[in-house]
This record gives structure tokens, sequence and C-alpha cells, in this order.
């Protein structure tokens, strides 16, 4: 495994530059993709192939229509652009270390089973959330508070559509099938439920829990400290210290114990 480590921080590394030239990672956001990728193929080469393809599928969807989905997102969403290193641990860090949980005990074990379930359940509920973010902001009509339905403006957490919801399938069952494809023993259907399950948790928290904020001048909700006209804005409602990085986490903590309890019971059963 420390081989491993080793050669992952080459690959990690080149990984990690790659994608700061191309503007999808901020100097910290490189610097921690570095330790979560090293981490990651410390595990087993398929477990690095796996973050990988989860970030390059990221990266891809991004760009797709980017300019429109800035738009219309900008006055809304506290971070935009290039991942800093908070988003990449908040996305990527349980991932990891619940892989190489996994990879050090024996590969027949039901622990192992269990912890690699988690693993890939975190990964699938980043994916859905990604994906149903990226995919979502693109429709044609504004999405729907996961609370009360009434339609909110693009970008605002918790905000929901039925396009988003089936791209949330989608990007659970890319990591449950993209790991079943590397030889990692991914459980089908508990990866791509726990997924679903997290990105839903996201919204779920993301509308109850985290901070809100508002622009007099513009009089329009946001969570950005100071929006694009420039004005510092106000808390409106939510908790203070939850911002979008620790609804991610705690989605991600959703997906893997979803995942893990259900392969758990099932080989208990």
């Amino acid at each position: 495994m420390i081989e491993r480590v080793l050669a992952g921080l080459l690959v990690a590394g080149t990984v990690a530059l790659a994608a700061r030239r191309a503007h999808a990672l901020s100097f910290g956001g490189a610097a921690a993709a570095v330790v979560v990728g090293s981490f990651a193929v410390g595990a087993g080469w398929a477990w690095g192939a796996l973050l990988i393809a989860y970030f390059a599928a990221s990266i891809a969807l991004s760009r797709v229509r980017g300019a429109e989905k800035a738009q219309r997102t900008g006055d809304v969403v506290a971070k935009g652009g290039a991942r800093d290193a908070i988003q990449v641990v908040a996305n990527g860090g349980l991932f990891a270390a619940a892989a190489t949980a996994a990879a050090a005990l024996a590969p027949e074990s039901a622990a192992a089973g269990t912890w690699t379930a988690a693993a890939l359940g975190a990964l699938a509920a980043s994916a859905a959330d990604t994906w149903a973010t990226e995919i979502g902001s693109l429709a044609s009509r504004p999405p729907r508070s996961i609370l009360t339905w009434r339609p909110v403006p693009a970008g605002t957490s918790g905000g929901v559509n039925l396009i988003g919801m089936v791209a949330m399938v989608a990007g659970a069952a890319f990591v449950a099938y993209g790991a079943r494809l590397l030889s990692i023993d991914s459980p089908i259907l508990a990866v791509v439920l726990g997924g679903f399950v997290g990105a839903i948790a996201d919204s779920v928290v993301g509308a109850t829990l985290q901070d809100r904020r508002w622009c007099d001048t513009c009089q329009k909700s946001t969570e950005r400290l100071i929006h694009a006209c420039g004005t510092p804005t106000r808390h409106a409602g939510g908790i203070t210290l939850v911002d979008n990085d620790l609804v991610n986490l705690i989605a991600t903590f959703a997906g893997a114990a979803v995942a893990a309890l259900l392969v758990y019971s099932t080989r208990s059963a």
C-alpha cells in the first residue's frame, strides 16, 4: 500500500496539475486533490481510476453550456469556477478514507464489503448531487423548493426539478457501474440508492439548515457574502456556519451510511 501511495502522489499530482491548468481547481484545490487521490490509489489502482473518472465527468458536465449556467446561477451560489480545497475534501475525502479502510481488511470479510459500500455510496452521493446541479440548471423552467414546491431561482440550495432528479440517479449509477467495470465489488442497488438518498439529503439540508442571505440593494436571495452588485448581504435564514461545503459533506455521509447499512443488513439477514 505504501508503494501505491507514493505512486499515487505522482499520478494524483499529474492529474491535479492538468486540472489546475484547465482552471478546474484552485491552487489549494489541486493540493487537496493530490492528498485525496494519493489515498485512493493507495487503496488500489481501481479506486484511483474511479476517482479520476468521477472528477473528469464532473469537469466535463460543468463545461456544458458553462457560460449560460454561470449567468443563471452566478448571483446565487457562493462559489463558482475552480474548486477549492474544502470543496475537494467535502466531496472526495470520505470516499478516500472509506476505500483505505476497505483495503486494510481481508477482501472476503464482511467488514471490507461494508466499507467498500460506504466508499462507493459517498462518491455516488457526490456524483448524484453534482450531476443534478450541472444538468438540472439547464432546464428551461426554474427549479422548485424540495420543501414547499414553490419556484426558486436557479442555483438555490434545496431547489430540484425532474431532469435534475433523473441526473441524480444517473450520477449514482455512473459510480456504481464504473466501480463494477473496474473490478471493485460494487453492490449496484445499494450504491445507487445511497447516492440518490445522499443527494436528496443535500437538498433537504440545503433548504433548511444552510445559511441563506439577502441583498437589500437587489432584493434577491443569495448564498454570497458579497452580492454580484457589490453589496454586503445579511443573514436571512438557516444557520450561519452551515455553508454549501458542509452540506456536501453531510450528503456524502448520508450516501455512505445508506449504502453501508443496506449491505450490512443484507449480509446479516
